[in-house]
């Protein structure tokens, strides 16, 4: 039997499949469930099952109609629109779980990234809040009736982002700057460590994220289960600088440990594991 034939078998034995179909995943960087079915020649009901396995078993992410790599996941500098269909029901419960944390009538200031952006589209149900922002997508996605008055903050522009880079502050008209100070601070991060606490991968972002978090009354971070037990560039804080993190999945003994010694709540959905 020659290699071809046995490649060919295995690809429709269901192990060997999953391996094939993991390994083109992880090369591809990011897939379709429609293209993995026809390069297979497999059902797309088929293919669904694979990536949920392969997805639990963490060898890839589950997306909306597809996959990436976990390769891709660790990638520090992705567009925001490529940023927007990865774990993108993950994100969609933190936020839910964050705007439960939102009072009505107060001041909260929310980072760039596409976890906060998901938060901003649910706080329709809220009502006369003070929004400050380097977020550039929020203001377009804050629902009208929740908010009454949405803040900006200045400074250059990351494209790649859409965020905005500098002082977390606004200037009087006479130069001077503004003291402000907010309820709650919603902050998005790329990693979270017991050691390291909580990173991303821009310096500048870093140092912003670090002066909402000293602004802030209460501090929430919000990061999916992909992002636990890594360290990127650039450390925002320690862990105890948060009063919650907000996440989809339980994390691992060693940081959740960390986070009960550094006194952070962990709010994750009912029936979390």
């Amino acid at each position: 039997m020659t290699n071809v034939e046995k490649d060919d078998r295995q690809r429709h034995l269901p192990a060997g499949r999953k391996a094939q179909l993991a390994a083109y995943v992880t090369e591809a960087g990011q897939v379709t469930v429609s293209a993995l079915a026809e390069r297979f020649g497999v059902s797309i009901d088929t293919v669904r099952r694979d990536l949920d396995q392969l997805s639990a078993d963490g060898v890839l992410v589950r997306t909306y109609g597809g996959a990436v790599s976990r390769s891709t996941i660790t990638r520090t500098d992705r567009a925001v629109d490529q940023r927007l269909s990865i774990q993108e029901q993950e994100k969609e419960k933190i936020a839910a779980l964050a705007a439960s944390l939102v009072e009505d009538g107060s001041t909260i200031m929310i980072n760039g990234g596409t976890t906060t952006l998901a938060l901003a589209r649910l706080l329709g149900q809220h009502r006369d809040l003070t929004v400050a922002t380097n977020n550039l997508l929020v203001p377009a996605a804050l629902p009208a009736s929740a908010v009454r008055d949405i803040y900006v903050f200045g400074g250059a522009v990351r494209s790649l982002t859409l965020a905005t880079i500098g002082p977390v502050s606004f200037r009087a008209n006479g130069g001077a700057d503004l003291d402000i100070s907010c309820d709650l601070a919603l902050i998005g991060v790329g990693a979270v460590a017991a050691d390291a606490g909580y990173t991303t991968s821009n310096l500048a972002e870093a140092a912003m994220m670090q002066e909402m978090i000293s602004r802030a009354a209460r501090v929430a971070i919000l990061a999916d289960s992909s992002k636990f037990d890594r360290r990127l560039f650039a450390q925002v804080s320690e862990l105890a600088s948060a009063d919650y993190l907000i996440t989809d999945a339980m994390p691992g003994p060693e940081l959740r440990d960390a986070l009960e010694a550094g006194e952070v709540e962990l709010i994750t959905p009912p029936g979390a594991r």
